[in-house]
């Protein structure tokens, strides 16, 4: 019985600690909502509210594909710039970028992605438009790092951080 217990905390400890996450960093006043699109085979995740009186982590699955964008409060709910991720992708790794293809011209909400803790690589723009963005179907700007733990900015402002794109 003990040994039971053990074996299944062990194995819940080893799900929490492989869980990835993205960390909302608001950068300006306004408060927005961040909705999320699963693709298919992905669980649906609840929309949060974010703003800048502290960052909001999301916990995601271990293998996860989708994106999310950010909606100013008072505003319609509609995409605008897009964050893109794949937790648990190829060879365990986590692809993301901030994709400009639905709307282009949302130069205040998802602004620019890259691993927790880390200095890049980075994907989107402090101001846009940008080359480290992704514009049309078949840029090169999706990036990859082996970390699950995802940061992302929203809103006006800058970061103070220097990136390696």
């Amino acid at each position: 019985m003990q040994f039971t217990k053990t074996l299944i905390g062990l194995v819940a400890s080893a799900v929490a600690v492989n869980a990835a996450s993205v960390k909302f960093w608001t950068l300006d006043n306004l408060e927005r909502t961040v909705y999320f699109t699963p693709s298919p085979g992905s669980p649906e995740i609840e929309p949060v509210t974010v703003s800048n009186k502290e960052n909001t982590t999301v916990q995601f699955p271990d293998v996860y594909r989708g994106n999310f964008y950010a909606v100013t409060k008072g505003q319609e709910n509609k995409p605008g710039m897009l964050g893109e991720v794949a937790f648990g992708a190829w060879g365990g790794m986590t692809f993301f970028d901030v994709s400009a293809i639905v709307t282009p011209d949302d130069h205040n909400n998802v602004k620019q992605m890259w691993p927790e803790g880390e200095t890049g690589p980075m994907s989107g723009c402090d101001k846009f438009p940008c080359d480290n963005a992704y514009w049309v179907w078949d840029d090169v700007q999706t990036k990859a790092t082996h970390s699950v733990d995802i940061v992302t900015t929203l809103g006006e402002g800058s970061t103070g951080l220097t990136f390696t794109l």
